[in-house]
């Protein structure tokens, strides 16, 4: 595709980064040239130095015949008015605005955000995003990522396995026979070697979980606890549930952290902010369960004081990676039970995940599949980054018949995947998207682990794990539609 980013700070070189890997046509516009310099540096893009609402800077980025528009930029109203101009005098086909202000979060407004408004097909909340994803972690704390398909009707999950838990030193074929009953599959391994990173692990029956291996299981929501319990559940203990809370930073992600988690009742709360004037905007927005403290969150005695050995999470949420390190190492030494940093730098996170600090969260990872959603070709669904970016989980729809589609109306064990791509599941019985009518009188959906014999029918969603982004278009290519193939 061809793509137009509009803004080269962190958000826009996340998407690049994530982007150009894809070997997409990318061009980014930035007013900052040393900024712009240091991505064609690095990356296989153009950049062109300019204001992006301008139609001048934008015809000079390509944007004729540009695909997507993706404006990221640090202001809401460069973004909707980029976007508006995109439509009016380039007719970019897909326009996806960065939007922080929860004013237009309502995206099915069609006065402000249609092709009568600003013209935006989708906006993105990089800090909205990230706060829906922590809630997870949150409700699930044994998990170490937690990713939806089907509107939430089944996740993947992965979990470090634990010596202890009842499926740890189990093959893969001895799980399914003794938990016939739970719709579960196992799509990848992670395995720790001597002075070397995890190392991806096929899956098939004769493979054993190790304890320490960082597990990907595919399974119906309503089956994750007793996934989760299986790894991680040592010697039938469960996992201490999360009522204690310590956010690090109280900035826009922990501010709408905060109050998302508050407004359930289940938690109790302490934000250490150190900036006196936002501390009091905390206090003043916040719930007044809500504890707001005024500190620096890798100060030890603040955090003995206020008995960091009794937090079930930390959340490191600062701008500043190496504090939400530092301040996540502490802690855990002086024994919170779990703790995640946010870390901007991949490099970073991939050093920092895993080890003493339990989840190394990339803003970016967070948001980039409902990007990424608009770049894959056939009718994909849902795209979550996995592995910072490595790998990738796909959600696509079977679509025509036996004459026109390589999948519908076979078996699984007739369709030519490569050997590395997992098929997870299928859920079946979902409306088609805008068929209000469809959606109230259907059954419940049904979640399906495919077995060799399942054949797959029209309107199927199935779910991939893909250890290597490079292994996308071959899916892809299986699923398009086409009047000629027979």
């Amino acid at each position: 595709m061809k793509i137009i980013i509009l803004g080269a700070g962190r958000v826009g070189y996340s998407v690049a980064d994530s982007l150009v890997s894809e070997k997409n046509d990318i061009t980014v516009i930035d007013t900052d040239a040393e900024r712009l310099r240091e991505l064609e540096a690095r990356f296989d893009l153009r950049g062109v130095v300019g204001n992006g609402i301008d139609p001048q800077v934008l015809a000079e980025a390509g944007a004729r015949d540009t695909d997507l528009l993706i404006a990221c930029a640090a202001q809401d109203e460069t973004n909707l008015v980029c976007c508006k101009v995109a439509q009016l005098v380039f007719n970019i086909p897909t326009r996806i605005a960065r939007v922080r202000s929860s004013g237009f979060a309502l995206e099915h407004d069609d006065q402000l955000l249609g092709k009568d408004g600003f013209g935006v097909d989708r906006i993105i909340c990089p800090e909205e995003s990230l706060t829906r994803y922590i809630g997870k972690l949150v409700e699930y704390p044994e998990a170490l990522q937690v990713r939806e398909f089907a509107g939430g009707r089944a996740c993947l999950v992965s979990v470090r396995a634990r010596p202890g838990a009842s499926m740890v030193g189990m093959r893969i074929a001895t799980m399914r026979e003794t938990a016939p009953d739970v719709a579960m599959r196992i799509v990848a391994i992670y395995r720790r070697f001597p002075d070397e990173p995890d190392r991806f692990v096929p899956c098939d029956g004769s493979t054993r979980v190790e304890p320490g291996d960082e597990v990907f299981v595919l399974s119906a929501r309503e089956q994750i606890p007793q996934v989760l319990a299986a790894l991680y559940h040592q010697n039938g203990h469960p996992a201490r549930p999360v009522r204690r809370i310590m956010v690090a930073g109280g900035g826009r992600v922990g501010m709408r952290l905060a109050r998302q988690l508050g407004q359930s009742g289940r938690f109790h709360i302490k934000i250490l902010e150190e900036s006196q004037e936002r501390c009091v905007a905390l206090a003043s927005e916040l719930p007044s369960d809500i504890l707001v403290l005024q500190g620096d969150a890798t100060d030890e005695d603040l955090l003995s004081e206020e008995s960091i050995e009794e937090v079930d999470l930390f959340l490191a949420l600062t701008d500043d990676d190496e504090d939400n390190i530092m301040s996540c190492l502490l802690a855990k030494r002086m024994g919170a039970s779990r703790v995640l940093a946010l870390i901007n730098r991949r490099t970073y996170a991939d050093l920092m995940h895993g080890t003493q600090i339990d989840i190394a969260l990339s803003p970016a990872q967070a948001m980039l599949g409902e990007l990424l959603a608009y770049v894959r070709r056939g009718d994909v669904q849902a795209v979550h980054s996995l592995r910072r970016g490595v790998a990738e989980a796909l959600e696509i729809v079977a679509r025509g018949d036996r004459k026109s589609s390589r999948v519908v109306g076979r078996k699984v064990s007739e369709i030519h995947l490569p050997a590395e791509v997992h098929m997870g599941l299928i859920v079946r019985g979902l409306p088609d998207a805008g068929d209000a009518q469809g959606a109230a009188a259907a059954a419940e959906p049904q979640v399906i682990i495919p077995r060799s014999h399942t054949v797959i029918e029209s309107n199927d969603h199935v779910v991939f794990f893909l250890p290597h982004k490079r292994l996308v278009r071959e899916v892809e290519r299986l699923f398009r539609v086409s009047a000629t193939f027979f």
